[in-house]
């Protein structure tokens, strides 16, 4: 079976940065459902298109094509007294924005005195990717996985 629009794609994955350093080992198989249901990179997707199972593909993805640029205006230092008592430099965060109803994701990059520097980029954002693959499965997508817009475990499981 070829990769088409509401194909089960099971996908055996590493990725790594530009300079060869391993980004995502992939210890578990990435799978999705093929067509446009944002489960993988749109240039992954666009690539894999027709492909069958046994397929081995090697795609470069630029910032704009995986995470984003970087976006020093999502840099901020904050109050310290803004935060709960025990913060760590990694933790995260959601907060919400006025422009929209979309929480962001902060990271604590620094904690200096009454300051803490948080960053709503992406761990990844302004990082060219490699992302390598194997396509290990494909099969056709049930009316209750498209109907969700992802694929389910095996038996029907699965979490919402």
């Amino acid at each position: 079976m070829q990769i088409a629009k509401n194909s089960i794609v099971t996908l055996n994955y590493q990725v790594h940065d530009s300079d060869g350093n391993l980004i995502d080992e992939g210890s578990q198989f990435l799978v999705y459902i093929h067509g446009g249901y944002d489960g993988i990179f749109p240039r992954i997707e666009e690539e894999l298109h027709g492909k069958s199972i046994g397929t081995t593909l090697k795609v470069k993805l630029e910032p704009e094509e995986a995470f984003g640029d970087y976006d020093a205006e999502l840099v901020n230092v904050e109050e310290r007294s803004l935060f709960p008592e025990q913060i760590e430099v990694g933790m995260q965060f959601e907060r919400g924005s006025e422009e929209d109803d979309a929480d962001m994701l902060f990271t604590i990059t620094d904690i200096a005195g009454d300051k803490v520097v948080v960053d709503g980029n992406h761990p990844l954002a302004g990082i060219s990717l490699v992302f390598a693959c194997t396509v290990i499965d494909v099969r056709p997508a049930t009316a209750e996985e498209i109907a969700h817009g992802h694929a389910h475990g095996p038996h029907d499981q699965h979490h919402h």
